[in-house]
């Protein structure tokens, strides 16, 4: 599903690169959950944005569902995020002006789809996780566990290979947080592949796998 080689990133410091992934070796299987675990300025967000196609490497391969996206345009990788990956944040990322359905919707309006038909389309998933009774509702109106929820259900819309959950706990109180755990862990019971980036070391344990990143560099 994910197959990483000796990939390297780093950003321009004045006139000095400055290293930030240090030849990263990193596989995930279909089906799998996983959390890349480590502190501030590990190199984490940097690593989720490569994986995520929000970045791209300066050296190295990056392979997913068999796609060698290290070889692809960025015209290529936009289509790539929308349609391979289903982004969770920890802040959630919804349109403020978007009631529920039309937040979970979107991926699939900017593929092109008709509205009803996207809304035919996700109705599965919004009933499984339990908000169909929100559909009118804007973002202002929910809890935060409610918003993560959608943003998960949003994520999902359009069958991609892999959920992508970016802190997916951070903004949450601790009762709201296990629940968002324990919905990763039904997902992945159903076979979804999950990545999960996080500095904190409980939220990682519910994962199957825990990689862990210091300094630029992964180990398990």
């Amino acid at each position: 599903m994910i197959e990483i080689k000796n990939l390297n990133k780093g950003y321009m410091l004045g006139e000095e690169k400055l290293p930030i992934l240090k030849n990263i070796n990193f596989h995930v299987k279909e089906g799998e959950y996983v959390a890349i675990l480590g502190p501030s300025g590990s190199g984490k967000t940097t690593l989720m944005n490569v994986i995520g196609c929000m970045d791209v490497a300066d050296e190295g391969e990056y392979f997913l569902d068999g796609l060698a996206i290290h070889e692809m345009p960025e015209s290529q990788l936009t289509e790539i995020r929308n349609r391979e990956i289903g982004f969770i944040f920890q802040n959630y990322q919804l349109i403020s002006t978007y009631n529920v359905l039309q937040n979970i919707v979107m991926p699939l309006i900017i593929r092109g789809m008709e509205h009803r038909e996207a809304e035919v389309a996700c109705m599965d998933i919004i009933k499984l996780l339990g908000i169909d009774h929100r559909l009118g509702h804007r973002p202002s109106e929910l809890s935060g566990g409610q918003k993560q929820r959608v943003s998960i259900a949003r994520a999902m819309a359009g069958n991609p290979a892999i959920l992508l959950a970016d802190e997916p706990t951070g903004a949450l109180d601790t009762n709201s947080g296990r629940e968002v755990l324990k919905l990763f862990q039904e997902l992945n019971a159903m076979g979804h592949t999950i990545v999960m980036i996080t500095h904190d070391r409980n939220v990682a344990k519910s994962a199957g796998r825990i990689v862990h990143i210091i300094d630029g560099e992964l180990s398990e």
